[in-house]
């Protein structure tokens, strides 16, 4: 009887996580393995690094989430429009370069393909990196098996490699420091970054969107696999090589989050906007994105919906809201671009304001 309770609730649980994680490129769940050291905490033995990538290129402008996934698919490693110019400068009214940071099984074109050339015709220096590649046999999961597929490895790694690259973004354009936009897991490497990889004093302002900032209950699912898992029954670790590290770390409740979050959300000197929606199946429930401020930061958070009803955008359309570009757009510059837009932006399938 045990045996076949472990295995129907086994089959349960990974193909609901599977599914939804593979469809919409966010969270999905399993717990780390015991006393493995992921590269920043210097105990342990060290599992494998993931590794990121140069750009190749630029894809075209989109609208549509879903055209952006396709093209990504095919051209895994090409910067959006607009980002990735090594010799922008900054310009006074934009002193501070914009760095884009991409979620679990996506790549910074599919991510910021509808954003990145709003920020550049706004006058900012756009740059936006692929990061957290590992293969499948690695520890990667199913994510690794697919091209361009970016975010699957350890979040401790991946936060090194935004380190690296922000590194070489200030070195090119004579900032002092850079401004962050965030998708999905870009949310807590980016704290990551900012509280342990040496980020702290080169950061300006953090806008992040469906930011899984506390992790996610993936709409109960992750938190009955952590339930079952306490209780005994390690289902979550048995998905580990399916799912993948920076999956594993995303659960509610995880050590990852213990640690991140450990002494408050927030560093000091820094500004910082969370965007949520409502409609978020992945990043669940939607306002645990939200922050809570420490000393000397700001946060600001927002519901999409908030005056905007009509706006039905879901994780991975949010990107491709005009809503949130405002917003975006608003967080990195309220005097000179201080209106918010308000259109209907359709979920899963539409764009840009459009079907």
């Amino acid at each position: 009887m045990r045996s076949t309770i472990r295995a129907f609730t086994a089959t349960v649980f990974a193909t609901a996580t599977v599914a939804t994680a593979v469809f919409c490129g966010g969270s999905a769940y399993a717990e780390p393995p015991i006393n493995v050291d992921t590269g920043s905490t210097g105990t342990g033995s060290a599992q494998p690094r993931s590794f990121a990538s140069e750009s190749i290129g630029h894809g075209p402008e989109m609208t549509s989430m879903l055209a952006a996934f396709g093209y990504g698919l095919a051209h895994p490693d090409v910067a959006p429009a607009g980002a990735n110019d090594w010799n922008c400068k900054p310009s006074p009214e934009h002193p501070r370069p914009v760095v884009l940071v991409h979620g679990t099984w996506l790549n910074a074109y599919d991510s910021w393909s509808y954003l990145s050339p709003h920020l550049a015709r706004a006058g900012y220096c756009v740059f936006a990196l692929n990061f957290g590649r590992l293969g499948i046999l690695e520890g990667g999961g199913a994510g690794g098996i697919l091209p361009g597929r970016y975010g699957v490895g350890a979040m401790e790694d991946s936060a090194k490699q935004l380190g690296a690259f922000v590194d070489r973004v200030l070195a090119a354009t004579g900032g002092e420091q850079v401004d962050i936009v965030a998708h999905s897991q870009g949310g807590p490497v980016s704290s990551q970054y900012l509280k342990f990889e040496g980020g702290h004093g080169k950061v300006g302002k953090v806008v992040s969107f469906g930011a899984t900032s506390h992790g996610t209950s993936l709409l109960g699912i992750a938190t009955l696999g952590r339930v079952i898992t306490n209780l005994g029954l390690n289902i979550l670790g048995f998905y580990q090589p399916l799912i993948g590290i920076s999956n594993t770390q995303q659960v509610v409740g995880s050590p990852f989050y213990a640690r991140l979050n450990a002494d408050g959300d927030t560093v000091p000197g820094v500004a910082y906007t969370a965007v949520g929606t409502t409609h978020d199946e992945i990043s669940n429930p939607y306002d645990w994105t939200f922050l809570r401020p420490g000393p000397d930061a700001t946060v600001d958070n927002i519901t999409l919906q908030q005056g905007c009803e009509q706006d039905l955008s879901d994780h991975l359309t949010m990107l491709y809201s005009p809503r949130a570009v405002s917003i975006a757009l608003r967080a990195l510059d309220p005097i000179g671009s201080p209106e918010l837009v308000c259109t209907f932006n359709p979920w899963m399938i539409g764009g840009g304001g459009k079907l």
